[in-house]
């Protein structure tokens, strides 16, 4: 347990601090948006940019760890999106929930965790299932929101609309850029790689802040409904599809079938917040999403690491 809140808790003291701060007045009215804004448009982009671009395929390139857990992730995805739309849902908000009940929060918790329970090890699949989540998890996530919001009557203009809107995203065209700067096989420049670094960085803290900001907002019964059956998907239902994939299907080694349950099972992260925010999208689904599966994950981690010991 105490591996497991070492790393936890200090997500939830900046999540607390952005309350608190709202609360207070430090913080203004448009603070969460803003704060959301200025992740989108500048951290999260170049933190994508820089985990493709020095991305060594040749160190990343298990095949079986890779298929584990991009099946593992991209069913509960797809389960979630159809179950909402036959809500019925709109298929922007459906993407975004589906977003929510998979994307696992691989880098602020995952990367710890795994070099604190498997030691430097444990370091490769964390690095592998943040670049899944991050980079493909969250572009298809993207393309479904892009498809739902278009109101074209004729396929080809509603195919033109999604492709444009795409190409003008920042969170669609910074890893493709990145995988492109790999492939030319190029260094970065020690200035721009310092540059990056620093706006990655911000990534994190900044999201969370503006979660505890948009948490002062009064949110329906229904949405907490919502949040509740996305975080049992994200705790439980993933973990079990990865372990069974990893145990009994791929036959992992012990070590990257530990790695495979661990990342699984780790609760929500701020991706799905950012892109309702950037959206405008209702966003207190996702908000109680990230909230409720963080403090379960204090439990089913735990779990996690005494089945695994």
């Amino acid at each position: 347990m105490y591996s497991v809140t070492h790393v936890v808790l200090p997500i939830f003291g900046l999540i607390l601090a952005g309350y608190v701060c709202r609360r207070s007045g430090c913080l203004g009215a448009t603070a969460a948006s803003e704060l959301n804004r200025f992740v989108v448009w500048l951290c999260l982009p170049a933190l994508l940019f820089e985990a493709t671009a020095t991305a060594s395929w040749h160190q990343i390139w298990h095949p079986r760890f890779v298929a584990v857990f991009a099946l593992a992730t991209m069913a509960v995805f797809a389960i979630t999106v159809v179950l909402r739309l036959r809500s019925p849902r709109h298929l922007a908000d459906a993407g975004i929930d589906g977003l929510s009940a998979a994307y696992a929060n691989t880098g602020y918790i995952g990367i710890p965790l795994c070099v604190l329970v498997l030691g430097d090890d444990g370091l490769l699949p964390a690095l592998i299932a943040t670049l899944i989540v991050v980079c493909v998890l969250f572009a298809i996530a993207v393309v479904c929101v892009e498809i739902g919001l278009q109101a074209e009557t004729t396929l080809h203009h509603a195919v033109g609309k999604v492709l444009l809107a795409l190409a003008k995203n920042p969170l669609v065209v910074a890893p493709i850029l990145g995988a492109l700067w790999a492939a030319s096989g190029l260094a970065l420049a020690q200035p721009a790689d310092k540059f990056l670094q620093l706006l990655g960085d911000a990534t994190t803290p900044c999201a969370l802040v503006s979660l505890g900001a948009f948490l002062t907002q009064r949110h329906s019964p229904g949405a907490q409904r919502s949040a509740l059956s996305l975080t049992a998907v994200k705790l439980i239902g993933q973990p079990a599809i990865a372990w069974v994939l990893a145990a009994y299907v791929f036959g992992l080694s012990p070590l990257w079938t530990k790695a495979a349950l661990l990342l699984a099972a780790l609760p929500t992260g701020t991706g799905p917040f950012m892109l309702a925010e950037f959206y405008a999208r209702e966003a207190s689904v996702v908000a109680g999403t990230i909230l409720y599966s963080t403090v379960g994950s204090l439990v089913t981690l735990s779990l996690c690491l005494y089945l695994i010991q």
